[in-house]
């Protein structure tokens, strides 16, 4: 079996699954009882945030637990734009933003909101330059992810926090979820950054475990109100065990990121390479500019479900773009914003790969893509 879905999840480290494990069965008092049992729980908690804002370089008091990428994407675009509702209601949101930050900015406009989506270049790219000219005085937010889940373009953040330090009111937003181990935490978490969006299981935690950056200052209002947990913004009893397993994750991501770099551009260098001598393929990652493991690509007249399954049928999992919209059908909501035509964005399929997969992976997968590209023959 031949696992290049990185990009929709990881599967959990081993030494992570352990950890959460041993909280799980041994720490598993409320981190909010008064009891010995709640302070243990309390300690594990208080522990992972600081370990998890000692590695990004943040304040403890700047971490909130959530309960994945999604959610944190929901809660920022929401809870800052009603925090701030009183300077302006207006909020821009980039053209290939994921859907938990494109679709939570259109629901804004129901709530009498305006939102703009700021364009990308045909490459992928946020034009930065067409960005500043949909700010307005009445601007409360912008929200940019650090690199495109569905063709891996890494987005121009250091130019927009550059642009964003003429206008200190607006508040900005980086949907993270693709760039921890895949990007230096430099190029995506600027001084300029306000908020931030993670998830565990995208870098080898358990599924179901985020958090948000918010800096110190900036107000977003509660997303769940209650108990008081999360310094009164998110009212819920704390996932523990999973919050202790993904402090440690990351720190073994981190502690991996050079080493792994270079593996996933050997890997992707060769991919890329093999495929671009087919003259029936479209590739719409490339190496400069493009997160180190996503590499996505079409076959002429082929549908990217049609291809995806020609590769399960040899145990090679890959991926129709976004794993989110992938069994809707929707072509690449991506490669549509950049101009690409529906017919051909409807090709698309994502390779993403993870340091754990290895050369010999890749010469079958490239194996394997020559005999499916030969059985299409007649469709192309």
């Amino acid at each position: 079996m031949i696992y290049f879905d990185n990009a929709a999840t990881t599967q959990v480290y081993p030494d992570v699954l352990k950890t959460y494990t041993e909280v799980a069965s041994k720490i598993w008092g409320n981190p909010s009882s008064l009891h010995s049992l709640g302070n243990q729980a309390s300690r594990i908690l208080e522990a992972s945030r600081k370990q998890i804002a000692d590695l990004l370089g943040k304040k403890s008091s700047e971490i909130f637990f959530t309960s994945g990428g999604t959610e944190g994407d929901n809660w920022v675009i929401k809870g800052v734009a009603f925090e701030r509702a009183h300077l302006g209601k207006h909020v821009i949101v980039s053209s290939i933003e994921h859907p938990a930050v494109k679709e939570s900015a259109l629901w804004l406009r129901s709530q009498g909101f305006e939102v703009d989506l700021a364009p990308v270049t045909r490459d992928g790219f946020v034009d930065v330059e067409k960005l500043e000219d949909l700010i307005r005085p009445d601007t409360i937010l912008v929200s940019i992810m650090a690199a495109n889940n569905e063709i891996g373009s890494i987005q121009p953040i250091k130019d927009i926090s550059a642009l964003l330090e003429k206008y200190p009111t607006v508040s900005f937003h980086v949907d993270a979820v693709q760039a921890i181990g895949k990007m230096p935490l430099v190029d995506f978490l600027t001084e300029r950054v306000d908020f931030a969006t993670f998830s565990g299981h995208k870098f080898h935690s358990v599924r179901g475990v985020g958090f948000i950056f918010a800096k110190e200052g900036k107000k977003i209002s509660p997303l769940l109100t209650g108990g008081g947990q999360e310094s009164d913004k998110r009212s819920t009893t704390e996932n523990v065990a999973g919050i202790a397993a993904t402090a440690k994750a990351l720190r073994l991501v981190l502690d991996q990121f050079e080493a792994g770099q270079h593996r996933l551009l050997a890997m992707k260098k060769i991919i890329l390479e093999e495929l671009s001598t087919y003259p029936d393929v479209t590739i719409f990652s490339q190496m400069e500019g493009f997160l180190p493991n996503i590499l996505t690509f079409g076959i002429k007249n082929v549908r990217g479900e049609v291809t995806v399954h020609a590769f399960e049928d040899h145990q090679i999992y890959i991926s129709t773009t976004s794993a989110c919209s992938s069994k809707a059908g929707k072509p690449a909501g991506t490669l549509l914003a950049m101009g690409i035509p529906q017919k051909l964005a409807q090709t698309a399929v994502r390779i993403s790969l993870d340091q754990e997969n290895d050369m010999s992976q890749v010469e079958q997968f490239l194996t394997i893509f020559k005999q499916i590209y030969a059985q299409t023959q007649k469709v192309r």
